[in-house]
C-alpha cells in the first residue's frame, strides 16, 4: 500500500515571481503582495536609483526619491493600465516625478531668504512635553498595528540606526524583502498617523 505524504504549505519561492512579467507583478502588488513589490524592486531598483541620481546629483536625495517612488508604486499599482504603457515605463515615470519634485523642493528650500529661516526653538514648556508624550503614544500605537516583520524592520532601521543591508544580514533575509517590508510598513504607518491627525510625524 502506498502512503501519500502531504507536505505543509510553503511560501511561494522567489523563482516563481522571477518568471512573471512586470505587468503581472504589478497586478500582484495591487493586491497587496509584498513579495511582488520586492521582486519589482530587485528588477528596477538600480535603474531607478541611477535615474534619480542623474536628476538630483545627490546620493541621499536619490535614495529618498526611489523610496518615495516605490511607496507610490505600492499605493497606486491598481491605477496602472497595461494598454497605456509598459510597467517598466510606468514605474520609472513615477521615479522621475518624485526626483523632479525633490529638485523643486530643494530649490525652494535653498532659495528661501534669510528672514524666512525658522526661528531657534524655544525652551519646551510642560504643555509641549505633554503634547510630545501624547504624540509618542500615538506613534507607538500605530507601530503596534503593523505586521511584526514590518515593525521590526522600521524599528531597527529608523530607531536602531541599521542600514537596509545591515538589516538583511541581521535578519537573514534578501535585501529586496527588507526594502519591501520598509516600504509597505512606512506606507501603513503614514496612513495610520494621518488618520490620527499626526501628518508628517513619521520617519
Amino acid at each position: 500500500m502506498t502512503v501519500l505524504t502531504v507536505q505543509p504549505p510553503t511560501s511561494r519561492p522567489a523563482r516563481d515571481l522571477a518568471r512573471l512579467s512586470d505587468e503581472a507583478l504589478l497586478s500582484l502588488v495591487a493586491a497587496s503582495d509584498e513579495d511582488a513589490l520586492a521582486a519589482l524592486y530587485d528588477r528596477f531598483g538600480c535603474v531607478a536609483y541611477g535615474l534619480a541620481l542623474r536628476i538630483l546629483r545627490d546620493q541621499t536625495l536619490a535614495q529618498d526619491a526611489v523610496q518615495e517612488a516605490f511607496l507610490g508604486v505600492w499605493r497606486n499599482a491598481d491605477r496602472f493600465l497595461a494598454e497605456r504603457a509598459k510597467a517598466s515605463t510606468w514605474i520609472l515615470t513615477v521615479v522621475h516625478r518624485r526626483a523632479v519634485d525633490l529638485v523643486r523642493r530643494e530649490d525652494i528650500r535653498r532659495g528661501e531668504p534669510l528672514e524666512h529661516a525658522p526661528e531657534p526653538a524655544a525652551p519646551k514648556t510642560t504643555e509641549d512635553e505633554a503634547s510630545l508624550g501624547f504624540q509618542r503614544r500615538l506613534v507607538q500605537e500605530a507601530l503596534s498595528q503593523l505586521s511584526p516583520e514590518q515593525r521590526e524592520a522600521l524599528e531597527l532601521g529608523y530607531y536602531g540606526g541599521l542600514t537596509q543591508s545591515e538589516l538583511a544580514q541581521r535578519l537573514d533575509q534578501p535585501l529586496g524583502t527588507i526594502k519591501s517590508r520598509m516600504f509597505t510598513g512606512l506606507a501603513r504607518l503614514r496612513d495610520l498617523l494621518d488618520q490620527a491627525g499626526l501628518e508628517g510625524s513619521y520617519p
